[in-house]
């Protein structure tokens, strides 16, 4: 045992100085372990195997956040634990029925060198594509995905309420598509892979049935004007498909801008902001935003609605873009516009007004640090690495 931890010891601080193969010869020794251990959580080696490859990315993605090189072994292993048991939590809520008394195959086989080799090269990559978000995205990414931790666990760990870690898990998700996306192609899952994960490099849609194909984007950007007078400025929330091309501009107020671009750069305010206690009630009353939806454009309005599960069932609340797409940011919730809208040509008949107007959300976010920093002396704004304002207590 004492020869493994320490070969284990060696091989950590090889994978750390940049040895891909020692990483590999690392998931390698416990890769069966961790198989079987996981498929006693899922019952099923297919997904177990899946489950332990998941892991392996994950750890190493936070391998310098390893404190004991030696118990590498045990490391791996609890990461793979942790995989599987939100997996299991996952399909239980999808699928009511049990698993199946399917016996666990320990015997599972070990990756091979091509295997091994794809695995560390896509490792890497999704390394550092995590290491580029903002402090406190990237903290959100590991407790959640790398420790396994709950919203409430990481919240703690924070020191920020749930809603501010959906916020940061949705923001960071939408960061890392782009750079991720090329890892995207790969074979089509098997019917036992349950767990929600997007292979296909094609815009994500969904349908209701007789209703609009709903499309999934995000908030890019905010584009403002450079008027000195802020109530004079024009903003513009982007969203833009999914995985896809398509954008789609709504003009929004000076203060809902001011919000979105908080959100879009990360700052924790000293006190909750209004959405954030929308959020708070709502999940105190045993409810939750499921989705927000862009639904329609009337003359030069856009419309939409936030869809609420809670205690009576499913509600559909009529809201202002601007106020559905703040609320889900802070809630971690979709954001779904009618595909139909992505292509409606009157939704870009001002696009020479939106076109050339600068990104806004930094400025936008540092004049609201600013504020703070003049009207609340308790608060102590400083500015994180890339230039990302943060606010503290």
């Amino acid at each position: 045992m004492g020869d493994s931890s320490a070969g284990d010891a060696r091989l950590v601080e090889a994978a750390l100085g940049g040895d891909k193969d020692a990483f590999a010869a690392l998931v390698t020794r416990h890769w069966a372990t961790a198989v079987a251990l996981a498929a006693r959580v899922l019952g099923t080696p297919d997904l177990a195997r899946d489950a332990a490859q998941e892991a392996a990315v994950t750890a190493l993605v936070g391998l310098d956040r390893l404190r004991a090189p030696a118990r590498f072994g045990a490391w791996f292993c609890g990461i793979t634990l942790n995989v599987a048991r939100r997996w299991a939590r996952q399909l239980r809520t999808e699928r009511p029925a049990s698993l199946g008394d399917q016996a666990p195959d320990p015997a599972s086989h070990e990756p091979g060198p091509d295997e091994r080799a794809e695995l560390a090269e896509l490792a890497a990559t999704v390394r550092a594509a995590v290491a580029q978000l903002a402090d406190g995205q990237r903290d959100a990414i590991l407790l959640f995905y790398l420790q396994g931790l709950t919203h409430r666990e990481v919240a703690a760990e924070l020191a920020i309420s749930v809603g501010a870690v959906k916020a940061r898990l949705h923001q960071a998700r939408a960061a890392l598509t782009p750079a991720l996306v090329p890892l995207a192609s790969g074979p089509a899952p098997t019917s036992s892979q349950a767990v929600p994960v997007t292979r296909s490099k094609e815009p994500v849609m969904t349908t209701t049935a007789g209703g609009p194909a709903w499309a999934e984007v995000s908030v890019t950007d905010i584009r403002s004007s450079d008027d000195s007078n802020p109530l004079n400025r024009t903003h513009v929330m982007m969203l833009t498909e999914r995985d896809g091309p398509r954008r789609l501009p709504i003009w929004v107020g000076p203060v809902e801008a001011t919000v979105l671009a908080l959100s879009l750069q990360a700052v924790e305010m000293p006190r909750p902001m209004t959405y954030q206690m929308t959020a708070g009630l709502l999940e105190a009353s045993g409810s939750r935003v499921s989705e927000v939806r862009i639904t329609r454009l009337a003359g030069e309005i856009f419309y939409a609605v936030v869809v609420v599960d809670g205690p009576a069932g499913r509600r559909e609340v009529d809201a202002r873009p601007s106020d559905a797409v703040n609320l889900a940011l802070v809630a971690g919730a979709p954001i779904l516009a009618d595909g139909a809208l992505l292509d409606d040509a009157r939704a870009f008949r001002r696009a020479e007004e939106w076109q050339d107007l600068p990104s806004g959300a930094a400025a936008l976010a540092a004049e609201a640090v600013e504020r703070v920093r003049r009207f609340a002396p308790a608060a102590s704004p400083h500015v994180g690495p890339g230039g990302q304002a943060q606010v503290e207590e």
